[in-house]
């Protein structure tokens, strides 16, 4: 039995820590590998500042703020480009100040990696609409372009009655007509009318991920409120970590590249403008998943559900049985 079809993660998914220089400043990836961008997350460490997302079906400069409810803009001074291996930025302070560090994520859309881009218009009427995943996504953010309005999340852990805020602290929330209350197939993902995700005329943004042996995990685990918390097996080692207490809490991340050794400590909040937070032993990158090392509530509040987004490093075993190595 085959242990992943990705032997090689960096061909999909990189991490990238760079300082800004306020002046065109080519970003090149780190991984041994070549890897164009689809999307790229950007998130100053050094100082406070919003978060800002693009991807290349929107196209370069439009911008969203993953922190907040804003509209798309445009800034000609952020992501101006997509390059065969990074990004290009121009002189803005939100991604680009002189001498501050900024933390990125970058996704190359495939079906291969199970990450697909959907552009649509609302008509606040339920419905469904085609992917190109071939698989059924396990994790979905949804934000509309056109005027102000919240993320809308879904993660299959929560299931289709359910839905959080990329942007905000909330639980879990449930409302049948975000997600008509149909969980996504193979070849669709199922609307309501709600306006989060499906307003009349409103333009909007998807991102889905399906769930890829070796390469992604969309999961949970309970919280025990130790700081021996609870390990969650993912199947690889891991390079980027999302979590969310599904009962309120702000969201966290964390990656290989602030934290190259454990434990990692290095940990941002993606719906919040603070900088990167270093104080706390959050948990360690394991060969086959991570082991939670911080008893506070944001990530292990005793007997509650924590939401797991992870993407891979390395896989636990190669497609041809070659192990990967701890850190």
């Amino acid at each position: 039995m085959a242990y992943t079809t990705i032997d090689n993660p960096e061909l999909y998914f990189q991490a990238k820590n760079y300082t800004g220089n306020a002046s065109t400043n080519a970003i090149t990836l780190d991984g041994s590998e070549n890897m164009q961008p689809d999307m790229v997350w950007l998130k100053s460490r050094s100082f406070t500042q919003n978060a800002e997302m693009y991807d290349s079906v929107r196209g370069a400069t439009k911008r969203l703020y993953p922190n907040g409810t804003y509209a798309e803009d445009t800034d000609t001074a952020g992501v101006t480009a997509f390059n065969s291996d990074g990004f290009t930025l121009g002189n803005s302070n939100a991604s680009n100040k002189s001498g501050e560090t900024f933390a990125s994520w970058n996704w190359k859309e495939s079906a291969v990696s199970g990450m697909d881009i959907v552009s649509y218009t609302g008509n606040a009427t339920n419905r469904t609409i085609s992917h190109s995943l071939s698989a059924v996504p396990k994790f979905m953010i949804f934000k509309r372009r056109s005027t102000a309005e919240s993320w809308g999340v879904y993660h299959v852990s929560s299931g289709a009655g359910k839905f959080l805020r990329l942007d905000g602290n909330n639980a879990e929330d449930s409302e049948a007509s975000v997600f008509n209350s149909t969980a996504p197939t193979s070849s669709v993902f199922s609307l309501g009318t709600s306006g989060l995700c499906n307003q009349n005329g409103g333009t909007y943004i998807g991102y889905l991920f399906s769930e890829i042996k070796g390469y992604s995990k969309f999961t949970s685990f309970v919280g025990n409120g130790n700081s021996d918390g609870p390990y969650c097996h993912l199947g690889f080692k891991p390079s980027f970590v999302i979590w969310k207490n599904s009962t309120g809490e702000a969201w966290g991340m964390t990656d290989n590249k602030r934290d190259p050794h454990n434990p990692n400590k290095g940990h941002l909040y993606p719906n919040h403008t603070n900088a990167e937070g270093t104080g706390n032993v959050i948990m360690d990158f394991l060969s086959n998943g991570i082991k939670i090392r911080w008893s506070d509530g944001n990530i292990n509040a005793n007997g509650v559900k924590i939401l797991i987004m992870a993407f891979a490093e390395s896989p636990f075993v190669t497609s041809t049985g070659i192990p990967t190595t701890a850190r």
